[in-house]
């Protein structure tokens, strides 16, 4: 009797239909961006091993590098002395730029291993779990970046102005929001973060070697030139020398051309003109939308789960 009552319950009444939902996830796109968001923003919040290091490390290498280049932002008579400018924006970019692309590779893995459980359970779609862990990578990294550039502009020297101000604030935010993202775009687009790391150096040393600080835009070899507009870097650094002294008259000193205005010695001798900034800023947005697209699509299309 048993039997024939599974039986029975385990068959479709006649005339009926298959089971249906509108939608495949219960809640619309933009709920499940704001739930992803909040799980996030708690995920980093209990996380201090993470953000509280960031932001300690943070306050320690401005510090270091504002009393290294103490003042140089007032110095501008001698070629020695842009060169030594160009020499603080490199390091400081670079240095803590590439400590948040190896950063981040970790905590981004770490959260993809609860993803694959959460999808295969249908509580939101890929989409809004990449970009809300964008967003809220972008929400760290703006806080890290107003504590850095504070430091560094008022320990480099430049002029208290606020337009130079927010254009250093931004060029090293967008600097540091592109960095951070292309370390998430590695882990979404490779097994492990480990390979990440190996994919990382690689291209952080072409992005390095093609900054326009180890070998000015205007001598590298016409072949390889293009490559120079391929590192992010070397937009970073455009932007910000661009927009802290590119528009000075004041004379600067160079052996075997006499004196020259600073605005002339950058685009004679670096290719760096003030007029170019608006292109410079909006190159930022670009390469930061690149990123972020291209680990939303590893996110969604590539499953690397072992079962």
């Amino acid at each position: 009797r048993n039997q024939e009552l599974i039986k029975e319950l385990s068959s479709p009444a006649p005339g009926s239909q298959d089971l249906y939902f509108p939608t495949i996830y219960a809640q619309p796109f933009f709920t499940q961006c704001k739930a992803c968001f909040w799980k996030m923003y708690w995920s980093y919040w209990r996380h201090p091993q993470y953000n509280a290091i960031r932001f300690f490390m943070t306050t320690i290498i401005g510090l270091l590098f504002g009393v290294i280049f103490w003042n140089k932002g007032e110095k501008l008579g001698q070629q020695q002395d842009l060169t030594n400018l160009l020499g603080a924006m490199y390091s400081a970019v670079m240095f803590l730029g590439g400590t948040n692309t190896s950063a981040v590779q970790s905590v981004v893995a770490v959260e993809r291993t609860v993803f694959y459980r959460e999808k295969a359970a249908g509580m939101y779609s890929p989409l809004p779990y990449a970009f809300a862990q964008v967003a809220i990578e972008v929400l760290y990294v703006a806080i890290q970046t107003f504590i850095y550039s504070f430091l560094l502009y008022a320990m480099i020297g430049f002029s208290w102005n606020a337009a130079n101000f927010f254009w250093f604030y931004y060029y090293v935010c967008m600097c540091f929001v592109y960095f951070t993202l292309y370390g998430m775009m590695l882990v979404a687009l490779t097994p492990n973060y480990q390979i990440a790391a190996i994919t990382m150096s690689f291209f952080l040393n072409f992005w390095n070697l093609f900054s326009g600080f180890l070998i000015a835009r205007t001598d590298i070899p016409i072949w390889w030139r293009w490559y120079y507009w391929g590192s992010p870097v070397a937009w970073t650094l455009y932007g910000l020398i661009t927009s802290q002294v590119g528009d000075k008259t004041v004379g600067v000193e160079v052996p075997g051309q006499g004196t020259i205005p600073v605005k002339q010695y950058l685009k004679n001798n670096l290719g760096y003109e003030h007029d170019f900034l608006g292109y410079v800023a909006l190159a930022h947005v670009g390469w930061a939308v690149l990123f972020c697209i291209v680990f939303a699509y590893g996110i969604k299309f590539l499953n690397f789960q072992r079962r």
